[in-house]
């Protein structure tokens, strides 16, 4: 399976996000009232799901997900050379600098034949999210993220989560449970994705965000290696890049 991608011409990544704002309270106008909106559609959904959460402050944190509402703090990659599975990540505060910093690394990666991106649930999330946030901050998008005018076939994205559904478009599959299935040690570990915005503006600990960003990372990596028959990568051959 997968022949005609060496992982070496890949670059892997995970991006995390949260709220723009530390609260709801938080809002300037005229997204208080955009978010009402927003939040107004979500509540209708969950309660369809027997869940009444008709509070809009109430569900203020899932607004990181939505690159309107959020803005991304880490974005780890990874690329696999000379048996060492090297890590990258950029963070901080300031969502414009990662970004640059990002969108400059990628432009090195493509001059050494770096092809290919790959993410879990990246066509639906990490890579419009990416793009959505680039446009926003009055950035260039690498023409490795730029789909427009692209055939089907010439889109250089590659998704662990679409390639393990095989055409079957009915289920969501978690990065965690393939962990599991695949006997990949979990990313989960520590935190999951629905705590980054409490570590973030409650625990105010990056740190923690980027270690959970990084293990995201590998275990794609490993995910998509094992999806070649390959054998994963350990402990001692990932190299991280300060």
């Amino acid at each position: 399976m997968l022949e005609k991608y060496n992982p070496e011409n890949i670059l892997f990544l995970d991006i995390e996000t949260v709220p723009q704002y530390s609260s709801h309270s938080g809002l300037p106008e005229p997204f208080i009232s955009l978010w009402e909106r927003k939040a107004g559609q979500l509540s209708k959904f969950d309660k369809f799901n027997g869940e009444d959460l008709s509070d809009s402050s109430s569900i203020y944190e899932r607004a990181g997900i939505y690159a309107e509402f959020g803005k991304i703090v880490c974005i780890s990659t990874g690329v696999l050379r000379n048996n060492s599975l090297w890590i990258k990540s950029f963070s901080g505060h300031d969502e414009i600098l990662l970004l640059q910093g990002f969108i400059e690394m990628v432009g090195k990666a493509r001059e050494k034949k770096v092809n290919y991106l790959c993410a879990h649930n990246g066509k639906e999330f990490d890579y419009p999210y990416l793009i959505r946030r680039m446009l926003i901050n009055g950035l260039e998008v690498p023409s490795i993220l730029d789909l427009s005018e692209k055939k089907p076939w010439e889109i250089p994205h590659l998704d662990t989560m679409e390639l393990w559904k095989f055409g079957d478009y009915k289920n969501y599959t978690s990065l965690e449970l393939l962990a599991a299935v695949f006997n990949i040690p979990t990313p989960k570990d520590d935190i999951k994705g629905s705590d980054v915005a409490r570590v973030y503006w409650q625990e105010q600990n990056l740190d923690r965000i980027v270690a959970y960003c990084q293990k995201d990372v590998i275990t794609i990596v490993n995910l998509f290696l094992r999806f070649k028959g390959k054998g994963i990568v350990t402990d001692e051959m990932v190299q991280i890049v300060t």
